[in-house]
């Protein structure tokens, strides 16, 4: 019993774990795909800023220009000389202002080159960390219902030939397994919630007792459908927080039933004979 103990806590320390990691995985990608949306959204600034300062400087550069052509079309003798002054000071302002905007606009180019540069290290970090990721499903969100593990458990069970091990939540979930179709020569072994006090709970203990090769015992542990069949076939469900989101998994690698064998047989260790 203490080694089961011991190999059951292994195995959900294994799958916290795994939990944790799959959390890490989605921050990381979550941090990502934020600092994606905030490039964007500098690009898209300094892009619109660039291109209003191109417009200034058009706008700029025609008011210099009419000033020119202002002073050309200007006969000197009419001209006064410190209007020439003031007019010339004028577009030298303007001219400075035209540089400096022209300095922005190289300096929002490197800018804007280097967030792209940025932003597709930032796509190549996401796409590599989706890529890694690609192969473990996340169970989180996942929709499996309890329907969904039933019918499964029920294709399993009618291609038993020895032996079957089950637990379910409670007695009645049995009804959806179709146990009277199985094979007469199949033992099977099943663990459940049972409460005489309930009719319906009564009714069916005496139906599946009076069946010579089904053996009930009553376990409270109504987290979990299992079943195994002949020792070659798994299938592990995990009730989760939601209604349709449980955990499952579907294996016929002798490995994967090695390691989990002592959960399946923790529910019919840890129930009592009725």
């Amino acid at each position: 019993m203490e080694v089961n103990g011991d190999k059951e806590k292994l195995l959900r320390d294994t799958i916290e774990d795994i939990k944790k990691t799959i959390a890490l995985k989605e921050d990381q990608l979550s941090t990502i795909n934020s600092t994606l949306v905030l490039k964007d959204a500098q690009i898209k600034t300094l892009e619109d800023s660039l291109k209003v300062k191109e417009e200034k400087i058009s706008a700029l550069e025609k008011t210099v220009n009419l000033k020119e052509e202002e002073l050309k079309s200007t006969p000197v003798s009419t001209v006064d000389e410190a209007v020439l002054i003031e007019k010339d000071k004028k577009i030298e302002e303007l001219q400075k202002e035209i540089e400096i905007l022209n300095d922005e606009l190289n300096k929002s180019d490197e800018v804007i080159e280097q967030l792209e540069v940025e932003k597709e290290k930032l796509e190549e970090k996401e796409k590599n960390s989706k890529s890694s990721e690609s192969k473990i499903i996340d169970y989180t969100n996942i929709s499996i219902s309890v329907s969904d593990i039933i019918e499964k458990m029920r294709e399993i069970l009618q291609n038993a030939m020895h032996n079957v091990t089950i637990v379910v939540p409670n007695i009645t979930d049995l009804q959806e397994l179709y146990l009277y179709e199985v094979r007469s020569s199949v033992n099977m072994k099943i663990s459940c919630e049972i409460n005489p006090g309930i009719e319906e709970n009564a009714d069916l203990l005496d139906e599946y007792e009076s069946l010579d090769n089904i053996s009930l015992r009553n376990f409270e542990g109504s987290d979990r459908y299992i079943i195994i069949r002949d020792g070659e076939e798994l299938l592990i469900g995990v009730i989760g927080k939601n209604d349709n989101n449980h955990l499952v998994f579907h294996t016929r690698d002798p490995g994967h039933i090695k390691l989990f064998n002592s959960l399946v047989m923790e529910g019919w260790l840890r129930s009592r004979k009725i």
